[in-house]
């Protein structure tokens, strides 16, 4: 009589040692299939899908690149040393404050100060608008549309000719300064004769590409108009390629970088002034969100400085943490 119940019992157990095998080997697969991934984060947030060397905007010491991300931050403060082959050095300082706006928009402030032959000076005030034509890789070289508007703030200190040629106008001013002082006619003072720094405005168009996620590239080419004075006029190219040699949140790169530029004003428009700089670049960030620039650039033309040298010192603030982040590089043409 205790078939049954035996067989029943054993009809049980048979039946719940299947289930549980299989289930544990359910179990298992998931398991293996289910593993915890780790993520590692970027250091600020992506630029509408750009990879982390672009999502900054300030591509290099001469260049800048696509936008920033919306409610992204950027501070930097520019070093520009022009050592001519004749003459004293011209120092440029530029601090700028550049916002990410949604729909691929951004906003920018600039104000730039000038040290030459013992003068020192505010020279303008800047405001850029910056707008990306589509979606990261959506446009073949991802164009931005780059617009700057220039207040002139400060004077003339030299002119963009060679400093040779300006010395000698300056020798014959001051041998007409010295004549008016001798007939006995009032003499304009240092300050009042050199011109009033005219207002400005710029386009740029940005192109960047990053290559196999080893080689960033961009390029800019720019067109000026001075407003006013002598119609000072500007136009040419600037470039630049980097490499990053410590892959872990791109924290080294290095590279090259070259610029030219034409020069005329309503006197010289069949004359113009050329000048072309290319040199190395390097780029340091210490922090998630700092970084050092460095571009050391030597002059491949008779009116060229002999060496134009940048140095740069960004911050970089988004939304999210350092998890949630991701990199990009620092700073811009800054003349």
């Amino acid at each position: 009589m205790c078939k049954t119940p035996c067989r029943l019992v054993g009809s049980i157990a048979s039946a719940c040692l299947v289930y549980f095998t299989a289930n544990h080997s359910t179990l298992a697969q998931s398991a293996l299939y289910e593993e915890p991934i780790v993520i590692t984060g970027e250091e600020v947030p992506s630029a509408y899908g750009a990879p982390p060397g672009i999502s900054r905007t300030r591509f290099s010491p001469l260049v800048t690149a696509y936008v920033l991300p919306p409610g992204a931050i950027y501070s930097g403060i520019t070093y520009e040393g022009d050592v001519f082959r004749h003459g004293p050095p011209d120092h440029l300082f530029t601090e700028e404050v550049e916002l990410g706006l949604p729909h691929r928009l951004g906003v920018a402030f600039e104000l730039s100060q000038e040290r030459f032959d013992g003068d020192f000076q505010n020279k303008s005030f800047s405001v850029e608008l910056r707008y990306a034509l589509a979606d990261w890789n959506k446009v073949p070289l991802n164009p931005t549309l780059f617009a700057e508007y220039k207040f002139g703030t400060g004077r003339i200190l030299h002119e963009e000719r060679p400093p040779e040629e300006e010395m000698a106008i300056e020798e014959m001013a001051r041998l007409r300064h010295l004549n008016l002082e001798s007939i006995g006619e009032e003499v304009p003072t240092a300050e009042e004769a050199k011109p009033k720094m005219p207002d400005a405005y710029e386009f740029r168009l940005l192109l960047a590409e990053d290559f196999s996620e080893r080689i960033e590239w961009a390029m800019n080419w720019f067109f000026e108009q001075e407003i006013g004075l002598d119609r000072g006029r500007e136009w040419g190219f600037a470039q630049s390629a980097v490499i990053p040699f410590w892959l872990e949140h791109e924290r080294l790169k290095a590279g090259v970088e070259m610029q030219y530029r034409n020069f005329t004003d309503k006197d010289t428009r069949g004359d113009p002034i050329h000048t072309f700089v290319v040199g190395p670049t390097i780029a340091w960030k210490p922090t998630h969100n700092m970084r050092f620039d460095v571009s050391p650039l030597l002059g491949c033309t008779e009116d060229s400085p002999g060496v134009q040298v940048f140095a740069i010192f960004s911050m970089l603030f988004g939304p999210g943490g350092p998890e949630t982040e991701a990199e990009a590089p620092a700073s811009t043409r800054n003349r």
